[in-house]
């Protein structure tokens, strides 16, 4: 049974809460970035370092899908709501949880290297899945109506946002030293400090976060059954979730892939490893601009016809960034960062509705197989999303050996191989945009006029209702 709870109205301390939860999951996640140069460079383990990280995903196979199927099956009775208290048990172990993968030992064998991996990685994923699967799914239970959806969505880009800019900015001016190399024991310490931030993010959020939409079996109801496999093919058979779900794996490709040769070109390439969180930070201006006027943007326009457009604009930047001018490294900076910024600008766009289109996929799976499953349809979202973030940097790397990168040689890479780095990073932002436009321009299906059918049908307002009020 659904029905929406008598609560304070829905305002902006509910965006700033929930804004407040992506800052926390990105205090530990935003770290991720820097492992593939900490375990190629600092712990020299190169093309075992890909390796590991592909059978690491198998872990995530299991994880994601599991927590999410024990969170909808869960049908006991929390104090407050059983999203929040997961996502408060998962708080707790992200305090260590993520300097676990940065334990600096590169004096020690090879089997041992690879067991601190996997261990590290896989007590990390472990408590970042409980915490960020319930944290995914509130979003459809804060609130049934579109904008506040959208607004939601809009905050929790600000969240990721300023969860970013800490390791983004601040860190290479403290773990890399006057010649470009990483110091692997300040990265572990960083991961400390960022845990604990993080856990403090996420108490704020749970303090002042409100469920309104109930989707608990009163008492006297019979509970349905959960079956996790129908769960899985109603995944599979929600347009919109593999709509979405596909535009993120190819976000995270570009995001998440194209990191450590990004990193490689700012240190052998432009010659300033310091300066790449300036120029990346510089990218994020459109999606701060953006942000606040997201809301009435969906409310004119629709969340698929503006996600879509970002697509294209992101392509168009794509393209651009294989303006490569190899003997005017100065001028070529020019130009990557006008790129990236265009780049940033259809990211942004896609990004700030992102989260609200994955609400309205579960009220999708609501509308067309009778059930919710809240936590299994954002749980495969978030398996899919992992695992571009996982292979895709596995087979970048791989990419970047075969084009002649040495971690060994640290940040003293040959030019040609700086320059061959240049051209893979334009090449894994083109491809990342490319698959956005497929999932979003192709695969999902909820247009503006399609979302306003569906929630009539749900018994909720219209978007064009909304607008109007």
């Amino acid at each position: 049974m659904q029905k929406d709870l008598q609560h304070r109205k829905f305002g902006i301390r509910d965006s700033i809460a929930y804004a407040a939860g992506d800052l926390g999951c990105n205090m530990s996640f935003a770290l991720k970035g820097t492992m593939a140069i900490f375990w190629t460079q600092f712990m020299k383990m190169d093309l075992w370092y890909a390796l590991l990280l592909i059978v690491v995903q198998v872990w995530d196979a299991i994880n994601d899908p599991l927590i999410g199927s024990i969170i909808d099956a869960d049908r006991r009775n929390y104090k407050r709501n059983k999203f929040l208290t997961y996502i408060w048990a998962g708080s707790i172990g992200l305090i260590v949880g993520g300097a676990c993968c940065f334990l600096p030992f590169p004096n020690a064998a090879p089997w041992a290297k690879a067991i601190i991996f996997i261990a590290g990685y896989v007590i990390w994923d472990a408590f970042y899945t409980v915490a960020n699967v319930p944290y995914g799914s509130l979003l459809s239970l804060i609130s049934n109506d579109v904008k506040d959806r959208a607004s939601l969505s809009a905050w929790r880009s600000i969240g990721s946002i300023f969860g970013n800019m800490l390791p983004m900015v601040i860190l290479p001016f403290i773990i890399y030293d006057k010649d470009n190399n990483l110091i692997g024991e300040r990265v572990f310490i960083a991961a400390l400090i960022m845990g604990a931030l993080g856990f403090l993010c996420f108490q704020f959020m749970i303090k002042n976060t409100v469920i309104r939409v109930d989707t608990n079996v009163e008492v006297g109801e019979e509970a349905p059954k959960f079956n996790v496999f129908k769960a899985f093919g109603n995944f599979i058979k929600n347009r919109p979730a593999v709509g979405a779900t596909i535009a993120a794996m190819g976000m995270f490709i570009g995001m998440q892939g194209a990191t450590t040769a990004v990193t490689v070109i700012f240190q052998s390439y432009f010659k300033n490893v310091q300066i790449s969180g300036i120029v990346q930070l510089f990218a994020m201006i459109p999606i701060v601009v953006f942000t606040p006027l997201a809301r009435k943007a969906v409310a004119k326009f629709g969340k698929k016809e503006l996600a879509t457009f970002g697509s294209i604009v992101s392509m168009i930047a794509g393209l651009g960034l294989f303006i490569i001018i190899p003997n005017n490294t100065g001028l070529d900076l020019i130009i990557y960062i006008i790129c990236q910024l265009f780049f940033s600008l259809g990211l942004g766009i896609y990004s700030t509705v992102s989260w609200a289109m994955m609400g309205d996929a579960i009220d999708y799976n609501e509308w067309k197989f009778g059930t919710r499953e809240e936590g299994t349809v954002y749980s495969l979202h978030s398996f899919f999303r992992k695992l571009a973030q996982g292979i895709g940097p596995s087979l970048i790397l791989v990419v970047m050996v075969a084009f002649g990168y040495v971690g060994a040689n640290e940040g003293n890479q040959v030019w040609e191989v700086a320059v061959n780095m240049r051209y893979l990073v334009a090449a894994t932002f083109m491809f990342s945009a490319i698959l956005q436009f497929i999932g979003l321009g192709v695969v999902y299906n909820l247009d503006k006029k399609t979302l306003a059918q569906m929630n009539k049908d749900l018994g909720r307002d219209s978007e064009e209702e909304k607008a109007t009020v």
